[in-house]
């Protein structure tokens, strides 16, 4: 059963199938097949998979990240960024990185980050002596820092599956998110000293203080989902209901760039990106029920235990399956089809959960810009008109740096865990 089932999963990808159809597909064909079950099941499973209480925060963000866009969040953001590294050598992909940061910081999704940003910064990076192949790179690579900064959608996804809390994986991915983003930072600094991209010239104090007086309210959102969950006032769930009614307080009645016309598109515009993931949801909840069903989790036990691999080999190991199928699904359907299975043998060989589940993140990060079917290409293709060739050679430095920091990540894990520990105490 378990052979047909990706025999047809990878037909059906090799085809362009949409993901979604191609996971409860072949889901439903090996059902078919090779169980008497009643089909009402699939159905169960597929709700099931989607009704979780952490699952409630998903169309919170997405529509949160969509106001944002819409309503000169983003554009104040970058302002502020640039001021503040724009005087540097290669000062605006500095700004690109750090603007990527902070919108992550506020929008927990990487799609969203590459349209709101690339779009802004793309012609900028073009004018400015960048080559199309470096900038739509940097763009597309810089957006995935968002499953990583909280609040983090992929995040969500792990402590649905695996019970872990939320928070604590907001704080783990926050350190997790610097190191990307510091690692990023460097590259952008010595490709621009390489090249020799022109300087900007350096803000003045005062345009700083502009800038700051001018994105304040836009900053305050990760301070209100942040403060509110470590001083306990909410849920990260709840905490997106606030901050997707922050944001829509401020585009409307503070920067006033948003009516209700275009609230309600808006709106509109969020409901069809929350069906997207959560239909994607329900088919990688089925897809995980089969694996289940046949056995794959205790035969990849078995294997480890006959194998006698370590905590470290054990890592590598999840590392490999985690990027080789980034390359051909997108990080949410990756961790709910993978994460039940390995999880238990994590914990078996003592690994931290709040640690794999950082791992597990920074790979769905990596995945997002990672040919050939990494979604953040397709993204930053439609918001710049680059060709996909340029794209892909455009993001391969940037994939080897992710690489490094994923090794970092996997193997030093108080990068990611000294945070929660301070807040949670050393026993998370």
């Amino acid at each position: 059963m378990i052979t047909m089932l990706f025999i047809i999963l990878f037909a059906l990808l090799f085809l362009s199938s949409p993901v979604f159809i191609a996971l409860c597909l072949s889901a439903l064909l090996s059902f078919v097949l090779y169980t008497d079950m009643p089909l009402t099941v699939v159905v169960q499973r597929m709700f099931g998979g989607i009704d979780k209480f952490a699952l409630m925060s998903i169309p919170f963000f997405i529509l949160g990240a969509n106001v944002m866009k819409v309503g000169g969040i983003a554009t104040r953001i970058l302002n502020w960024a640039h001021t503040l590294v724009g005087g540097f050598k290669g000062g605006l992909a500095l700004t690109t990185e750090v603007a990527c940061m902070f919108f992550g910081a506020v929008s927990g999704s990487s799609p969203a980050t590459v349209v709101a940003i690339g779009g802004l910064m793309y012609p900028a990076l073009k004018k400015k002596q960048y080559s199309g192949g470096f900038s739509v790179g940097l763009i597309s690579s810089s957006g995935s820092v968002a499953l990583l900064i909280p609040p983090s959608i992929s995040a969500i996804i792990y402590g649905a599956v695996t019970g872990v809390s939320v928070g604590a994986l907001f704080m783990a991915g926050l350190g997790a998110g610097i190191l990307y983003g510091v690692l990023y930072l460097l590259y952008c600094y010595w490709y621009a000293h390489k090249t020799g991209v022109p300087v900007d010239q350096k803000a003045t104090y005062a345009d700083k203080v502009k800038a700051t007086k001018e994105a304040s309210w836009a900053l305050g959102i990760p301070i209100i989902i942040m403060g509110g969950i470590y001083l306990g006032i909410f849920t990260p769930t709840e905490a997106s209901g606030i901050a997707a009614v922050y944001a829509i307080f401020v585009s409307m009645f503070i920067y006033k760039e948003m009516d209700l016309r275009s609230l309600f598109k808006t709106c509109v515009a969020s409901a069809e990106s929350t069906a997207q993931v959560m239909i994607l949801l329900a088919a990688a909840s089925v897809f995980a029920w089969i694996l289940t069903v046949g056995q794959v989790p205790h035969n990849l036990a078995q294997f480890i235990v006959d194998a006698k691999l370590g905590p470290i080999a054990f890592l590598m190991m999840i590392n490999v399956i985690l990027v080789i199928a980034g390359m051909f699904i997108d990080g949410s359907s990756a961790i709910i089809i993978i994460a039940p299975l390995v999880y238990p043998l994590a914990m078996q060989l003592g690994i931290n959960p709040v640690h794999l589940g950082v791992i597990m993140v920074a790979n769905a990060a990596i995945g997002m810009f990672t040919p050939p079917f990494g979604l953040n290409l397709f993204v930053a293709q439609m918001a710049t008109g680059e060709s996909m060739i340029n794209i892909i050679r455009g993001v391969i430095p940037f994939v080897l740096i992710s690489l490094v920091a994923l090794l970092i990540i996997t193997y030093l894990p108080d990068v990611s865990l000294f945070i929660p520990r301070m807040i949670y105490g050393p026993g998370i």
